[in-house]
């Protein structure tokens, strides 16, 4: 059997089949008052970013559930805490402002998207109602709307990521051991078993 490649929006939509007027017509680029809601309730999301040679990042930003700002209709910012420092995803953001983000709420099965452009905030006045246990983010990813929408929830069933009872958290090795596996054979594994033990936990916002 060989392999049969789609190089054209025509066989792609020969394939799929055309979307449902519903479909197509359930963007917007205003939040709607359900919107500023879920926003409020998403501990979670995830921001895809693009280089300017086409390279792509997916971060996931995490914190106490409405995290993210509404700071007027068309415009959201995320606070950036204490990381890797590797930045990937922000370095995309400077040379192509274009994002796409995916909010979620545990036990939830449908998402709520929001793609837009972005800019990179050292400070603002909002920074302090963005504070947790004292601590101001160290930047935030001011993001002005230009298209948001609901996904529906079959990659959910399909997945089944909210049932406990298919999860399978010690499939692979602890986060240290992985560690000195893949990422840095030479350093001693109980040294990076304390790092990633209940200290680290303790240090999310320091």
């Amino acid at each position: 059997m060989t392999t049969r490649e789609i190089t054209s929006p025509e066989e792609l939509t020969e394939l799929l089949g055309a979307p449902t007027q519903r479909a197509r017509d359930k963007e917007r680029t205003v939040l709607h008052q359900r919107d500023r809601e879920w926003l409020a309730a998403s501990p979670f999301c995830l921001v895809a970013t693009a280089g300017s040679d086409g390279s792509c990042d997916v971060s996931p930003k995490g914190d106490p559930a409405g995290f993210t700002l509404v700071l007027d209709e068309t415009t959201i910012a995320i606070p950036e805490r204490p990381g890797n420092r590797r930045a990937d995803g922000y370095r995309n953001i400077l040379a192509n402002p274009h994002v796409g983000l995916l909010f979620l709420i545990p036990g939830r099965t449908d998402t709520l998207r929001i793609n837009g452009r972005a800019r990179l905030v050292a400070d603002a006045p909002y920074f302090a109602d963005m504070e947790v246990k004292g601590h101001r983010p160290v930047l935030a990813v001011e993001v002005s709307i230009e298209q948001i929408f609901y996904h529906c929830a079959k990659a959910f069933f399909r997945s089944e990521l909210w049932k406990p009872e298919t999860w399978r958290p010690d499939a692979l090795p602890t986060r240290a051991r992985l560690v000195k596996e893949v990422e840095a054979p030479t350093e001693n594994l109980a040294d990076l078993e304390r790092h990633y033990g209940p200290d680290y936990a303790r240090k999310l916002y320091v």
